[in-house]
């Protein structure tokens, strides 16, 4: 994973634990086929596509309050 695409998906989520449920939800998603939500020139890991979506603003987390 590119530290740039971690940075920048932190400061969209800040809480580490659910920044990683969230990439890591996605990336199973992507393994599974899902097409991504981003477009790039250069060939990037199921891991990167999903921080860059975090990034851009293609998926959100919702927090429920119990």
């Amino acid at each position: 994973m590119r530290d740039d695409y971690i940075k920048e998906a932190q400061k969209i989520i800040q809480d580490p634990n659910i920044l990683i449920n969230v990439v890591s939800r996605r990336v199973k998603q992507l393994k599974r086929g899902s097409r991504p939500l981003v477009e790039s020139l250069e060939k990037l890991s199921p891991e990167d596509i999903a921080l860059r979506e975090v990034i851009e603003g293609k998926i959100q987390h919702e927090l429920s309050e119990n």
